[in-house]
C-alpha cells in the first residue's frame, strides 16, 4: 500500500459525489437519514465492513447526520484503499 501523490487524489476525489478532502490527508463525507435509527443502522453496517478490512474511519454521529472521515494511519495520508472504502461506503448508503 502506497501513498497517493496529490494527483492521484483529486483523480480518485472526481469519481466520488460528496467527498471532500481534509487537511490533505483525510477524506471526508456527510450522510443524511430521515430519522436517527437508520443513521444508526448504517453505521453498523459502515463498522462491520471496516472491521472486515481492518481499516476504520472515523465516525461521528450527529442525530440524523452521520460523519466518515477516512485516511491511512501507518501511510500518513490517503492510499487507494482509503478510496475503495470510501466507494463502498456509498454503496452500503444507496441501498
Amino acid at each position: 500500500m502506497e501513498r497517493l501523490t496529490d494527483e492521484q487524489i483529486e483523480q480518485e476525489l472526481s469519481k466520488l459525489d460528496n467527498w471532500k478532502l481534509v487537511d490533505e490527508k483525510w477524506i471526508r463525507r456527510r450522510y443524511k437519514f430521515k430519522d436517527y435509527l437508520n443513521g444508526i443502522d448504517f453505521v453498523r453496517k459502515v463498522a462491520e465492513y471496516a472491521e472486515s478490512q481492518n481499516h476504520h474511519p472515523n465516525i461521528a454521529i450527529d442525530y440524523k447526520v452521520v460523519t466518515l472521515k477516512i485516511s491511512s494511519w501507518e501511510m500518513r495520508g490517503l492510499t487507494d484503499l482509503d478510496f475503495e472504502m470510501a466507494n463502498h461506503f456509498d454503496e452500503l448508503y444507496d441501498e
